[in-house]
């Protein structure tokens, strides 16, 4: 291998290493939107009861591991007063991710009782960041 080869190969390890760094930091942070509508609960399949007051809507793949662990973690929040999970296929209802603009999985969006969109989570959501995001929707539950 000559001089130019080593140096190209490892200019291109080391823009692939930069963007993989930059895009693990960006997985599971949570993205505010900017309260648009849109069906959540109706793309879910459910009717807000009376103490839902938020719907956390993960939109996963059976081939997505990550998705098992989002949902877990949602699945316990969940347990929590005002707060449902529900998960969706996307695999079964690509219908789902074309609406909600998705492109990756999994991705968990909440939304208020009222059907704006409260933020946006690509990845794995970080517990505490998400429900500290989500307090002031759910101290109205208290």
């Amino acid at each position: 291998m000559s001089l130019t080869g080593a140096i190209v190969v490892v200019a291109v390890l080391a823009v692939a290493t930069v963007v993989g760094l930059v895009l693990r930091s960006r997985s599971g942070r949570i993205r505010t939107t900017a309260g648009r509508t849109a069906a959540g609960w109706q793309l879910a399949g459910v009717t807000p009861g009376p103490d839902d007051r938020v719907l956390l809507l993960q939109l996963s793949s059976p081939v997505c591991t990550p998705c098992r662990q989002t949902a877990a973690q949602l699945t316990e929040l969940a347990g929590r007063p005002g707060l449902r999970h529900v998960e969706v296929d996307i695999g079964e209802r690509p219908e789902a991710a074309r609406t909600l603009d998705v492109m990756r999985t999994p991705t968990t969006i909440a939304f208020s009782r009222d059907g704006r969109e409260l933020l946006r989570v690509s990845g794995v959501p970080r517990r505490q960041e998400l429900l500290d995001a989500l307090d002031t929707e759910l101290s109205a539950a208290r």
